[in-house]
């Protein structure tokens, strides 16, 4: 099972306490106190790890502690340090404060380290007492509590594209075609319950990656179906890739519609991310229908049909294109799709002018 959400009681190590010791060695006279301090608690620290994919380590655990500092000894020795708590977490986790909703932490690099709690200093032992007046000190510190906090990790998978779409419209055919993601495809609504992240290469030294969530349905906003619960995994992509069946009993315009108002409804920010639409399943409709659906589907959204293709997209087919926006001094209404273009990920009818074409927008969006 996907775990992408925990709750944890996180807790750094407690100080050693300090000593109460007397030299006693033959030939030493009246041996004054010589007990050591204590060591001092373990910190907690977390590290991002990219060997992790999910936080199903943590599945079960509710609460998490370093290790307490060891007591002082005598002859001034002081007890061992706790051992550190490292918690390894996934690209892309969240550290949040359970009562204040706060994030403390974003861990999005390979091996970003994070010093979360200070462990307790270690308890002074009876020699720092000794004077004049208290040549036999018997006293010597308890150590110092260690921090406690209760934490929420919340994993936002990290992707240049995001796939947005109803259930079963192609996006874990697409995905599984164009990347090395390799996701469940049957003839099923929900075949997708997690997330599912694909590297695609353009070129031989470009990559992008790709993400796949379960299908939206009319009502996610609401609580409805299964995207909704997977919707912040694409709120970092920067991308969205609108994927629209052609071969739906529902329009073009309805399925875009209503896929907008859901997103608006879950984030206004990622409703305003740069996206471009994926008409998908040509290949079930009737060839001589495409290019007509595609041309009133292009007017209903008001834009004007391109005449040439930038990317190399099959312009017979019907298209809308922004232009080559892959140079920033080209102006782009993010109101407006980056394309419209007609897709089969069976037939691989557009896929490598879409991989490229996806490329250039994620480019311009780094």
């Amino acid at each position: 099972m996907f775990t992408d959400y925990v709750e944890l009681t996180v807790s750094s190590g407690k100080g050693g306490p300090g000593c109460v010791a007397f030299r006693r060695e033959k030939f030493v006279v009246n041996g004054g106190p010589n007990g050591g301090d204590g060591g001092r608690g373990g910190d907690v620290w977390f590290k991002c790890d990219n060997n992790s994919h999910t936080l199903a380590n943590f599945k079960g655990l509710k609460q998490l502690k370093a290790e307490n500092g060891k007591p002082g000894m005598g002859s001034n020795m002081t007890g061992k340090s706790g051992e550190h708590l490292v918690i390894s977490v996934p690209p892309g986790t969240q550290i949040i404060d359970k009562e204040s909703g706060e994030v403390l932490f974003d861990m999005v690099r390979d091996g970003q380290e994070e010093l979360f709690l200070r462990g307790g200093k270690g308890g002074l032992g009876n020699v720092h007492f000794k004077s004049s007046t208290n040549q036999q000190p018997r006293y010597a510190q308890p150590g110092e509590e260690g921090e406690t906090r209760e934490i929420k990790l919340d994993l936002k998978l990290i992707a240049d594209v995001g796939l947005v779409g109803f259930p079963n419209v192609g996006k874990s055919t697409l995905i599984s075609t164009v990347s090395n993601a390799k996701p469940e495809i049957a003839d099923y609504e929900f075949t997708t319950l997690t997330p599912k992240l694909g590297q695609v290469q353009v070129g031989d030294f470009d990559a992008f990656v790709m993400a796949d969530i379960p299908g939206i349905i009319e009502g996610a906003s609401d609580g409805r179906g299964l995207g909704l619960q997977f919707l912040r995994h694409i709120e970092r992509t920067k991308t969205l890739l609108f994927m629209i069946d052609m071969a739906n009993y529902r329009s073009l315009e309805e399925q875009y519609t209503t896929l907008r108002h859901e997103l608006a409804q879950f984030s206004p920010t990622l409703a305003q991310s740069a996206f471009a639409i994926a008409l998908t399943r040509v290949d079930a409709v009737d060839p001589s229908e495409v290019a007509q659906k595609v041309a009133a589907f292009i007017a209903a959204l008001e834009l004007e049909p391109s005449s040439g293709s930038v990317f190399g997209f099959d312009t017979a087919m019907g298209l809308f294109e922004q232009g080559d926006l892959s140079d920033e001094r080209t102006p782009f209404d993010p109101s407006k799709p980056y394309f419209v273009a007609p897709i089969s990920s069976v037939m691989h009818t557009n896929i490598q002018a879409l991989k490229f074409a996806l490329f250039k927008l994620v480019a311009r969006a780094r």
